[in-house]
């Protein structure tokens, strides 16, 4: 079937035949996940034009003027998800290596001034027209790709020797080292995680996960240890309420949002914590703004949401491995592990479980890198589904690996059969 445009057919439409929601779904779309899309959208959207319309007033002069360039990223996210439901996995899984070296040429380019753009004392954006590009969300889509693709090709490596372990390990890394000297901590540690989970998933020895696992735990106390502004952190994180006014201000305000909240929210626009006290509110912190105004109830129900998509990328993953998509498979469980990684992080350091990140709520917070990437990555794994549901033509490693596997089981079924048979004439006779 060509998937010329994949949510809805022009040729029905000029001929006048009626388009229901039951068609578009046959065409191997999934339907319980574009639901959880839909839901985390304009749950987010309804959030951060609450959250950001008191500072959008006051800076800007404009109440909405956040709400509409997060519109126009929600509008651009959806291109790229049809863009990414028109591309076969095969031309992903060929370009992982080439994916790998933008991404080498994104954390370099960004460091060179007059290019990167600096906020905060982070360079961490490229401007392109009207929008700023922040690297490292892009650069966690195309590792995963190209982590992915190494598994496939190098699975056997991978699951047998120390180096086959390394190699993406080290590719990786040195990725994460330039994105540590933008510097942005965050998104090196999601990468890392991410990586040593779809290794784990394929196939790596477990004292081979753990080593690395130390290792990575290790360098990452190193990092904080070494740099006083995320030892503050830490520290304020560990007792906020010690320096309320200075650096514990923001996550105590988080943490008064929250509590304000109750059972069932202050109601929709009435937070208070939002009225210029919780520094970053329509950004890192639309969580607790959520809380303040939604309650137990909405906190509960954004929980419930994020867990469902990751449930649900890790059921798409396993309908891949069925099918012998081994590509497939490992994609869809490091976007699953990225996502629901993220938006723990993201709710852990507004509840001041973890230490403060600038890390976005998925879909959710203001930031258009961010929506745009995840919707690119949501296209994925909207295409994953499709083709396992259409039957296409899988990439030529995973189907050699599967049919090695299909000819190794044949090959001992048949052996274990005459064996059988043999015993079975001897006994009679």
């Amino acid at each position: 079937m060509n998937l010329t445009m994949p949510l809805y057919n022009f040729r029905a439409k000029i001929s006048g035949e009626k388009i229901s929601a039951k068609n578009i779904f046959a065409e191997g779309l999934d339907p319980v996940l574009i639901g959880i899309v839909l839901a985390l959208l304009c749950l987010g959207l309804v959030m951060m034009a609450s959250a950001s319309i008191t500072v959008a007033d006051r800076q800007i002069a404009s109440p909405f003027y956040y709400l509409q360039r997060q519109a126009i990223a929600v509008g651009l996210g959806f291109l790229a998800i049809l863009f990414m439901l028109k591309i076969r996995l095969v031309y992903w899984e060929k370009s992982g290596m080439i994916l790998l070296g933008v991404a080498f040429a994104l954390v370099v380019l960004v460091l060179i001034p007059g290019i990167g753009k600096t906020v905060n004392g982070s360079t961490r954006w490229i401007p392109i027209g009207v929008l700023n590009l922040q690297v490292s969300e892009v650069v966690k889509l195309f590792l995963m790709i190209y982590v992915a693709g190494y598994l496939v090709r190098h699975g056997e490596q991978v699951r047998s020797t120390l180096w086959g372990f390394l190699k993406p390990m080290i590719m990786v890394g040195l990725v994460c080292m330039f994105l540590l000297l933008e510097p942005d901590f965050g998104a090196s540690v999601v990468i890392m995680a991410t990586v040593l989970g779809m290794t784990f998933l394929g196939g790596a020895r477990f004292i081979q996960f753990l080593s690395m696992l130390a290792l990575f735990g290790s360098a990452a106390t190193l990092l904080i240890i070494s740099s006083p502004y995320r030892l503050q952190r830490l520290t304020t994180f560990v007792n906020p309420w010690a320096d309320p006014f200075d650096s514990g201000f923001q996550l105590t305000q988080s943490l008064i949002a929250i509590g304000s909240g109750g059972w069932t929210g202050t109601g929709l626009g009435g937070s208070v914590q939002k009225l210029f006290y919780l520094p970053e509110a329509h950004t890192d912190f639309v969580f607790a703004v959520l809380a303040e105004e939604l309650g137990l109830l909405g906190v509960v129900t954004v929980i419930g949401l994020f867990a469902a998509l990751v449930f649900r990328s890790f059921m798409i993953a396993r309908k891949a491995e069925q099918h012998g998509n081994q590509f497939s498979s490992y994609l869809a469980y490091g976007i699953g592990i990225w996502l629901g990684l993220q938006a723990f992080i993201n709710m852990g350091v507004n509840m001041g479980v973890l230490p403060t990140k600038g890390l976005t709520l998925p879909l959710m917070s203001y930031g258009g890198s961010s929506l745009i990437v995840v919707c690119a990555a949501i296209g994925l794994l909207l295409r994953i589904h499709y083709e396992c549901s259409t039957g296409q033509a899988m990439p030529r490693s995973s189907r050699n690996n599967s049919a090695g596997r299909q000819k190794k089981t044949s090959r001992s079924s048949r052996e274990y059969s005459a064996k059988t048979l043999r015993e079975t004439f001897e006994e009679a006779a």
